[in-house]
């Protein structure tokens, strides 16, 4: 299922009054032939209601599909920020405590203010705000070029609410084509099950014990392998993850408990003391000038980020539920709100869209609010228990919940959306541009070629209008390109903001 429709992604418009509502409309499951058929009417008769109060069980229920995004949600979250807030914690010299705190610290602020609050029942059209993965690697640069967190925070926050405002990510979405959308998610999925493979057999091969991620793999390809025979995908993350943990322990792996229950400090003036938290004080002109270009780096990435996430709802939701489908332009509102509101709190957490929510709870057939709600009280018991975290974060858990929860599905969603000529040609493209530089490049380059006409559908070239054949896609590509060299991401050629 593709929506290339412009207005698609804008915002989605409340109900007439004369519709008839979501409880009138819903009927127990006994009275479908599947539990699929069941998932597919709750999508269909949902209304969600855009900046006002959605009730649950008035506007929406809660399934035992919601359990599985909320557990792969959380996994992704204690090991997403823990990543962001270790890049920033080592080149400024922080303890791995730091790092700890302030991940459980992230955690409470995304699940009791957002996470629950805006997808839960503000705005259930809205995706989760997570991690910023893509950024992690130019955290080093940023520290090294003076640049703070606070300051970061801030601007990243201001630029993405004018993305939002002027609904700059819908319009980029309508822009990219099939095949362009589909070699990205090939890209992204082929590189993220490289990495995770690699990072299970160097920790195996680590503790001496390489037989372990072998077995540990073969079990997990042929349960997905079953799984999506039997039409039950949905399964695969908890079903993979909680295999992957008893085959480790099993072979005897070592593991070990080592966040012990707390509560992290909560004051934004001890995260941002002299001689407390970061260590760094409230940030002058100097640092938000340091920061400037890698926030506008930051949410240019939001779109592609987005973009493939919402693939997978067009995809396993069907055709009458366009209601449900994540709203580009409110999910990078809240997240510019989410990102500066952490920041000011204390807080070294990037914003993007929540990617190991949205995939596995498409993939489930649900709805973005109930999981969310669950996905917030999930994170506020790991963040104060600490126990889970420990789980989470071990590499056979982290890699087979990943693998099979977000990196096999991009896989398999951008093979399907490039079974034609023109698209295929797009996606080829995609993947040279993206291994070449970065995704960003990727997208950005062949987006501008594609709808040019150079490549891919040459038709769908000539139907476009001047401003958006190539002067929106010009104006990005040449933006980007200039951030990127700015920062010393552009191969061969040194960056020219001081290291």
């Amino acid at each position: 299922m593709s929506h290339t429709n412009e207005n698609s992604y804008q915002a989605n418009q409340p109900s007439n009054e004369s519709e008839s509502s979501y409880q009138a409309q819903h009927k127990p499951s006994s009275e479908f032939e599947s539990r699929a058929a069941y998932l597919e009417h709750e999508l269909s008769i949902m209304q969600p209601k855009r900046w006002r109060i959605n009730i649950p069980f008035k506007d929406y229920r809660f399934e035992l599909e919601d359990l599985i995004p909320a557990l792969a949600a959380t996994i992704g979250k204690i090991v997403m920020v823990a990543a962001v807030v270790a890049a920033f914690a080592g080149p400024l010299g922080l303890s791995d405590s730091f790092v700890v705190e302030n991940t459980r610290f992230e955690m409470l602020i995304a699940a009791i203010f957002f996470v629950i609050l805006f997808s839960g029942f503000i705005n259930p059209t809205a995706n989760l705000a997570g991690t910023h993965g893509p950024m992690i690697p130019l955290i080093p640069l940023i520290v090294a070029s003076g640049g703070h967190p606070l300051a970061l925070g801030l601007l990243v926050g201001f630029f993405g609410l004018l993305l939002s405002i002027s609904k700059g990510g819908s319009k980029l979405m309508a822009l990219t084509s099939d095949g362009v959308r589909g070699g990205l998610l090939i890209y992204l999925g082929a590189i993220g099950l490289l990495s995770q493979l690699k990072s299970i057999t160097n920790w195996a091969n680590g503790i001496e014990m390489g037989y372990i991620a072998f077995v540990v793999i073969l079990s997990t390809i042929i349960m997905y392998a079953l799984l999506a025979r039997w039409g039950m995908r949905w399964l695969s993350i908890p079903l993979g993850s909680g295999i992957a943990l008893l085959i480790a322990l099993a072979l005897g792996a070592p593991f070990e408990f080592v966040t012990e229950p707390g509560i992290p400090p909560l004051s934004p003036t001890y995260w941002w003391g002299e001689e407390t938290g970061w260590k760094m004080g409230l940030p002058d002109l100097g640092a938000f000038i340091s920061v400037a270009p890698f926030a506008i780096l930051a949410v240019a990435m939001w779109s592609p980020d987005v973009m493939g996430q919402r693939v997978f709802q067009e995809m396993n939701y069907p055709k009458k539920a366009n209601k449900v489908l994540m709203n580009v332009d409110d999910t990078m509102g809240v997240a510019a709100i989410r990102q500066a509101f952490g920041s000011v709190l204390g807080g070294g957490n990037l914003a993007s869209s929540w990617g190991t929510y949205i995939i596995p709870a498409a993939i489930a057939k649900r709805p973005i609010p109930a999981g969310a709600i669950l996905t917030g009280i999930m994170c506020i018991v790991a963040a104060l228990w600490g126990y889970p975290m420990d789980l989470a974060v071990w590499p056979p858990v982290l890699s087979v919940a990943l693998i099979v929860g977000v990196f096999m599905p991009l896989l398999e969603a951008g093979m399907q959306m490039t079974r034609s000529t023109t698209s295929s040609q797009s996606a080829g493209i995609v993947v040279f541009a993206s291994a070449f530089v970065n995704p960003v490049f990727g997208w950005s380059m062949t987006m501008l070629l594609d709808n040019l006409g150079l490549i891919g559908d040459k038709e769908r070239g000539k139907t476009l209008r001047r401003t958006d054949r190539w002067v929106i896609p010009g104006i990005t590509f040449v933006v980007l390109l200039v951030i990127m060299a700015a920062v010393d991401m552009l191969p061969g050629i040194p960056g020219f903001i001081a290291h």
